[in-house]
């Protein structure tokens, strides 16, 4: 392991993270928690654990994202900003 690799790939996903948390464009949010799965993926494939890592891949950026866009299609705007 590369603990250097280990920690940019970790504060790649932090910023990912809480600027998921901060956005107001909910497009946005999901668009960045589909870089922190894949982010998480790359961490968790860095670290050995590979079926982690496949697991987190095809859950985390897969059908997760793609639930939160169907969710996402099917809801409506109440205010214009």
């Amino acid at each position: 392991m590369i603990w250097e690799l280990n920690l940019v790939l970790l504060l790649f996903a932090l910023i990912v993270a809480v600027a998921a948390l901060t956005v107001k464009d909910l497009l946005s949010a999901i668009v960045l928690l589909s870089a922190f799965s894949f982010f998480m993926c790359l961490l968790w494939t860095e670290m050995g654990a590979v079926d982690v890592a496949f697991t987190e891949a095809a859950v985390g950026a897969g059908v997760s994202t793609a639930f939160f866009m169907g969710a996402l299609y099917n809801t409506t705007r109440r205010t214009k900003d």
